[in-house]
């Protein structure tokens, strides 16, 4: 997280200024709308929509945090923010990025590549990367 995001509490509601600037450096997929982060996951279908669903289901479970999620037939609207603090704090920050860290990842892009990945082909899509 950025030193304005990290540096004060974890608990403590971050400034409109310091999301906005934490999004546009380390989660430029995200948004700050109507107090919440957001972000949207487009998926190949229902299947991969409840697989992302209960994905992040547990890493917020883990985290004890817990999102607004919206779901469809091919997408996950996902809402972060800390009702308990009353706006967004680290905590939310720190779930985006893991959400990120988990949904995003792409195996056969490392070096070296253990994993393959699935196939990009329609029939086989889990999720419409960025």
């Amino acid at each position: 997280m950025s030193a304005d995001a990290t540096s004060r509490p974890v608990g403590a509601v971050l400034t409109h200024e310091q999301v906005v600037r934490h999004l546009a450096e380390h989660l430029p997929a995200w948004t700050l709308s109507e107090g919440s982060i957001r972000r949207s996951i487009r998926t190949g279908g229902w299947k991969a929509t409840l697989m992302v669903t209960n994905t992040i289901g547990h890493l917020a479970e883990v985290a004890w945090h817990h999102p607004e999620l919206q779901l469809s037939y091919a997408r996950v609207e996902i809402g972060l923010n800390s009702h308990d603090a009353g706006g967004i704090t680290a905590k939310d920050l720190a779930l985006a990025a893991q959400i990120e860290a988990v949904l995003m990842w792409r195996p056969g892009r490392e070096s070296p590549a253990v994993f393959e990945g699935t196939p990009d082909e329609p029939a086989h899509r889990y999720i419409d990367y960025d």
